[in-house]
């Protein structure tokens, strides 16, 4: 497959998701009032909701540092970079299904700034899944000798 995805788009979603990672306690607060109604759950509840939290700020962290740091190893058709490219491309696969399937129901705050922020960070999400999964197609494509 001579489909080549350019290190720079590879790269700049790395970067995007890393900002996702930092924003998150954000929006988390300013946006969704979260820890109002996380203080609502039992204790171990509350800690659950927080851990989840912590894993989805730490695995968009991670997933763009190993952008950053291995585009070129996220594309080289092997077995390792065929599972990774898979593994993040569903899980922003699933995010994005997620955002349209449940999220539209409810209401972020009418301030003009969240509502750029929600086609923003949507825009964002939907790059991150279009990036992950064409690598993991290309991958897949080197990996059965296409």
């Amino acid at each position: 497959m001579k489909n080549e995805i350019p290190t720079w788009l590879i790269i700049l979603g790395g970067m995007g998701q890393i900002f996702t990672a930092l924003i998150y306690p954000y929006i988390r607060h300013r946006v969704f009032d979260w820890y109002t109604d996380v203080k609502q759950l039992k204790p171990l509840n509350q800690e659950i909701a927080k851990t989840y939290g912590r894993y989805i700020q730490g695995l968009n962290f991670s997933f763009g540092l190993i952008a950053i740091l291995l585009p070129l190893d996220l594309q080289n058709g092997s077995s390792l970079a065929l599972a990774l490219t898979g593994l993040i491309g569903a899980y922003w696969v699933g995010k994005v299904a997620t955002q349209i399937a449940y999220y539209p129901m409810y209401q972020i705050p009418q301030e003009r700034i969240f509502k750029v922020g929600s086609y923003f960070m949507n825009g964002l999400f939907t790059l991150f899944a279009l990036v992950y999964t064409w690598l993991f197609v290309r991958n897949l494509y080197q990996f059965l000798n296409l």
